[in-house]
């Protein structure tokens, strides 16, 4: 009986002391985010330590608040940070000169590495240099697949622009369309560029670039406004490819405004894209699955830096294109609803 005592003694002293070393874990564990805040190495629920002391800064050519498409990549980016423990930084916008001094910034606060999207690589040649020149990891992502390797980025991650624009292509001659408008939202936008690119290379009919730049996605009313006269003075206009999923809901108050029957294609998915797929408005949408493009960039910066590792061996790391049209929108709906695709 006191032998049978004496074990029971004991294994009530070792569930005590465990249920207080549980509690001491809930005390000290953190999320990554306010990890990343106060610069403390915390420990998960697994014993893995976190690497918090890493910093990455992510800067995009449009800001993430204002885009449906940007917003996706920036929490891509964030979930990224939040699993590794990691603080993770997102910032963008529409002016080249802005987002260049956004770089800037990221390596005067001596971030362990940054992301950028170059849609005008031009203007961010100089920024990207700056932050190579201090020894700091750089990857491009979504625009600047043809000059990430010049600029010493370790890789690019995205789709091939011209690739995907002979996809739409093939798919509008599939559709039986004549003439299709392109319609350029940006300025100076190379990725645009290639799309349309890509869509005359494929398409059998006509294609005409149609640029809307001057209100593009900060003035949607007056793109749906420009759109819409477009289709009303030319009714031969039997096709309409927007490249970004904001200007797509334009389009589609323009062909409904003017009366047009023209079928409408848009690369790049939000809610209302989807949504529009599913009911017969819009035929098709490219997805280039935005959401691994701030997601990939902070995982491969990670491994970069605390394991030596680069990837893609020389060649960008591909997130599309792939196709979402009436056969699959509703499964891709429920993920977009999730704010991941």
């Amino acid at each position: 009986m006191k032998r049978q005592f004496w074990i029971v003694a004991i294994l009530v002293l070792a569930l005590v002391a465990a249920a207080c070393s549980s509690d001491d874990s809930d005390d000290t564990t953190t999320t990554a985010a306010a990890a990343g805040e106060e610069g403390e190495t915390t420990t998960t629920a697994q014993e893995q330590v976190s690497q918090a002391d890493l910093s990455y800064g992510v800067a995009t050519h449009e800001n993430p608040g204002d885009s449906s498409f940007w917003g996706v990549v920036a929490k891509g980016a964030e979930d990224a940070g939040n699993a590794l423990g990691v603080s993770v930084n997102v910032q963008g916008s529409g002016e080249v000169v802005e987002q260049a001094q956004i770089v800037e910034t990221f390596v005067s606060e001596g971030v362990d590495g940054i992301v950028v999207s170059l849609a005008n690589p031009e203007g961010m040649t100089d920024a990207v240099a700056t932050a190579i020149n201090a020894g700091i990891p750089v990857i491009t992502i979504n625009s600047g697949v043809e000059v990430y390797r010049e600029l010493g980025a370790i890789t690019h991650v995205g789709q091939t622009e011209v690739v995907a624009g002979e996809g739409a292509g093939l798919r509008f001659n599939d559709a039986g369309a004549t003439k299709v408008i392109c319609v350029v939202h940006e300025e100076a936008n190379l990725g645009l560029e290639d799309r349309c690119n890509g869509l005359e290379a494929t398409f059998t009919g006509e294609v005409e670039r149609f640029n809307v730049a001057t209100t593009g996605t900060g003035d949607i009313a007056g793109t749906s406004a420009s759109i819409q006269d477009k289709l009303t003075s030319d009714d031969s206009v039997d096709g309409v490819l927007s490249l970004n999923p904001d200007v797509a809901i334009a389009a589609l108050d323009a062909i409904n405004g003017a009366g047009s029957s023209a079928q409408l294609a848009t690369f790049d998915l939000s809610p209302d894209v989807l949504s529009a797929i599913e009911e017969g408005d819009v035929l098709f949408a490219i997805d280039q699955q935005q959401y691994l493009q701030g997601y990939l960039p902070i995982v491969f910066l990670y491994l970069f830096n605390t394991n030596a590792n680069t990837v893609g061996g020389g060649l960008p790391v591909l997130t599309g294109p792939g196709i979402v049209d009436a056969s699959n929108a509703a499964t891709v709906k429920e993920l977009s609803d999730a704010g991941t695709r």
